[in-house]
């Protein structure tokens, strides 16, 4: 049995998975994130993710990677998919609070400013064609891509920048109580800046809202030769917006339904303004007999670190539903 409504009409035969991890102040709001214990412990997370997705687990700190209410990092989900898959994970180290402690493809980017402070991104421009550097390695290298992100409170900076390139677009959360009042306050605040600054320019409008992740998919997504699928929800979809604004052909992307049913989000639609196709995966969390990943189809988390598009994958390589929840319970003994 398959996970995935359709099977998308590619093929390939040396695939390659990636998740492009960024930090961005903006997760450090209470309220905002549920990618940590802690408001100011959620600049850690998307580096934990990273240690996950490249090691299979975390040896650095001595922490369990799990939300408030004991939902495990979905960054688990992403690397037991890759093992199902035979395949090695990469990061892109694209700006975090906290340096790697595993090997990870470096564009020296730092961690994402407060946007309602002054710029966010101010080496947007120079991660863009650092990112388009690596578009041009990776296709060397394989001829399909599935990219993920993983930077916790970027849903926010995703609001931000989608309303910047003008899109009336909502987006989701990982609280189950999505704070929408939160968000509309910071965007609002964010958008009055980049109006009285007449700010226009796609970049210069990822360098005032954005964060780190978003210059450096966008530049992986221009160059890379191949198929690219970017591997997430409302955050990639300001990606997918970016490229196309800066005249490219936004790439499609694969998430979960958890994304797509969040009556608070209008990931379908946006996607429609946008152009862009979304392939959607129902790993059926609430039979899976795990009551963190149940939490999953109750609203918490969702998606992230490039989870849905690492389960899309998994089922689109021809593993059906039994062996891939197999290999999640497998692996999810030690989150528990």
């Amino acid at each position: 049995m398959s996970i995935i409504s359709e099977k998308p009409d590619i093929t390939f035969s040396r695939p390659m998975m990636g998740v492009v991890i960024g930090s961005t102040r903006i997760s450090t709001v209470p309220g905002i994130s549920a990618a940590g214990p802690t408001p100011e412990l959620t600049l850690a997370t998307s580096v934990l993710d990273g240690e996950i997705i490249v090691n299979g687990k975390i040896t650095s700190a001595p922490v369990v990677p799990v939300s408030p209410t004991g939902c495990a990092t979905p960054a688990t989900l992403t690397r037991a998919m890759a093992e199902l898959c035979g395949l090695q994970p990469f990061v892109v180290n694209a700006g975090v609070a906290y340096p790697p402690s595993y090997p990870a493809l470096d564009v020296y980017g730092a961690c994402g400013g407060d946007p309602r402070e002054g710029d966010a991104v101010p080496d947007a421009e120079a991660l863009y064609i650092r990112g388009q550097t690596l578009g041009t390695l990776l296709g060397q290298h394989s001829d399909f891509l599935l990219l993920g992100e993983s930077v916790p409170g970027g849903t926010t900076t995703a609001l931000c920048v989608l309303r910047a390139l003008g899109y009336s677009a909502n987006v989701s959360s990982s609280h189950v109580e999505h704070p929408a009042s939160v968000k509309e306050e910071i965007c609002a605040a964010v958008l009055k800046r980049i109006e009285d600054e007449g700010i226009t320019d796609p970049l210069a409008i990822i360098r005032a809202a954005g964060d780190p992740m978003m210059p450096v998919c966008a530049g992986i997504a221009s160059t890379y030769p191949n198929t690219l699928v970017l591997a997430g929800g409302t955050q990639m979809l300001a990606v997918a917006a970016l490229v196309k604004a800066l005249g490219g052909t936004p790439p499609r992307l694969a998430t979960t339904v958890y994304v797509r049913d969040d009556v608070n989000a209008t990931f379908e639609k946006t996607a429609a303004e946008i152009g862009t196709t979304a392939w959607f995966v129902d790993p059926d969390f609430g039979n899976i007999g795990h009551p963190g990943l149940a939490r999953y189809c109750a609203g918490e988390v969702k998606e992230g670190a490039g989870a849905g598009g690492a389960l899309w994958l998994a089922s689109t390589m021809g593993h059906p539903k039994d062996a891939i929840w197999e290999k999640i319970r497998e692996f999810m003994k030690d989150y528990s």
